[in-house]
């Protein structure tokens, strides 16, 4: 049971003690990422669209840095400081899964790290 800690310098370096993704046994678990712009650093707070496809896009790097894309995602977990930006995110998501979407759940949360309003993880699998 090899263990792999997967890193990119595409996707925002981890804010605590964590790995941005660990691969095991063909599965790839990815930890929740805010929309921190991965060269500057900086929070993206330009409206929840914005900050959602800042989300997506380092997913999606993480994803690239272990051989993977989004039709290897079979779960997701998003959280939401409102749930009322429930629609405006799942369109935003929607468009990084063109045909079978994966399992998710969507909760809202009373705070998210450095006062995000979106937080998304994942699991991928070969």
């Amino acid at each position: 049971m090899a263990r792999k800690i997967i890193y990119t310098d595409d996707a925002p370096e981890p804010i605590g003690p964590y790995s941005q993704a660990v691969y095991i046994n063909g599965m790839l678990f990815i930890s929740g990422q805010i929309p921190l712009d991965p060269f500057s650093g900086v929070l993206i707070q330009d409206g929840i669209e914005e900050e959602t496809e800042q989300v997506m896009q380092n997913l999606k790097a993480i994803l690239h840095a272990a051989e993977m894309d989004f039709s290897n995602v079979v779960k997701c977990s998003i959280f939401l400081t409102d749930m009322r930006d429930f629609p405006k995110v799942n369109e935003v998501y929607g468009k990084y899964f063109k045909s079978q979407a994966p399992a998710r759940e969507t909760v809202e949360v009373s705070v998210l790290p450095k006062n995000a309003h979106v937080e998304i993880s994942c699991i991928a699998a070969r």
